[in-house]
């Protein structure tokens, strides 16, 4: 499935014995990038080593939501909403890019070491390492594998990092997965529909959560703005209409919902507690396989200082860490 179900974004960290090839890494990655270089497998490994803790009170924060809304029906998108005040997972690292050749310690020794880290591992290899990577990659060692002698190497690992942000960025099953029905999951795994859900993610928002109650997903940008995709089946247009014809919705905007035009975002005001009128926006389909249609409606949320953009313009500048 192309669409994480939950995505935030995150440290990458890379170890490398050459200091002038970290030196390039430093200038040519993204600035909106969070990125630390590491020189000496040891004192990477006890960098990571130090992050498991904290990777697991954040899947334990995120397994609470969820445990409170099966529970109690606590609305999740208010606690989503929370959940983000804090940024501290910014700081986790997500994707580990180590080289495999390397004199104290190759790489996948290095990774042995970082088993229970939830983390990416990329793989970056000589000529004569590939067969040594195919194998870690087929014994799930490794997510990913790239050649050092690949052309233009610098934009292929760019490539290669922003498709594995865009996966999952842990070992672990989502807990968010339980959120879903089973006609929603099938519904995010058509090819057509993931495809076009990643795309519209990568291009809106650094971080969002696919919830199914309601369904939908929840977004927010790098300077704070949070906005929500409901998504509805084309079978759930026809109870739609129904709840909007309840509330007084005009006949012309009950026969938009009915037909796909539009979408009201009941479900959404009534998680968020709202009592203001329901608004409706323009809808499109999404994907080719089956009927899904969504709609985009803002959510207000008061300026903080603890948006990823505030949070990236806090960090050190790049260096090597020795």
């Amino acid at each position: 499935m192309n669409l994480s179900l939950f995505q935030t974004p995150g440290t990458i960290v890379f170890l490398d014995d050459d200091p002038g090839y970290l030196d390039m890494l430093a200038l040519v990655l993204p600035k909106d990038w969070h990125a630390r270089f590491f020189l000496r497998p040891q004192t990477c490994i006890q960098h990571l080593t130090q992050e498991i803790t904290p990777w697991e009170e954040d899947a334990w924060e995120q397994q609470q939501i969820i445990s409170l809304w099966r529970e109690t029906g606590a609305p999740l998108i208010p606690q989503v909403l929370e959940y983000w005040q804090n940024p501290r997972r910014y700081d986790l690292s997500r994707i580990c890019v180590v080289d495999y050749s390397m004199p104290a310690m190759n790489g996948l020794q290095v990774l042995e070491q970082l088993a229970d880290w939830r983390g990416s591992r990329l793989l970056l290899t000589g000529q004569a390492d590939e067969q040594i990577a195919v194998k870690a990659f087929n014994h799930a060692l490794i997510e990913q594998f790239l050649p050092k002698q690949t052309p233009d190497i610098s934009q292929r690992l760019m490539a290669v990092i922003r498709h594995m942000q865009a996966g999952t960025g842990n070992r672990q099953p989502s807990p968010w997965r339980a959120t879903l029905s089973q006609r929603q999951y099938t519904l995010l795994r058509s090819p057509s529909i993931s495809a076009a859900l990643a795309e519209l993610a990568a291009r809106s928002w650094v971080e969002h959560v696919v919830i199914g109650s309601p369904f939908g997903i929840l977004g927010r940008s790098a300077d704070g703005q949070v906005s929500w995709l409901q998504l509805e089946p084309a079978s759930g247009l026809e109870e739609l209409s129904e709840m909007a014809d309840s509330i007084g919705v005009n006949t012309k905007d009950i026969e938009d919902i009915q037909q796909g035009r539009q979408l009201v975002d009941l479900e959404l005001r009534q998680a968020l507690g709202l009592t203001i009128p329901p608004q409706l926006r323009p809808a499109f389909t999404i994907g080719s396989d089956e009927p899904l249609y969504g709609a985009l409606f803002a959510i207000d949320a008061p300026p903080t200082g603890n948006t990823y953009q505030h949070w990236l313009t806090s960090r050190d500048e790049r260096h090597i860490i020795s």
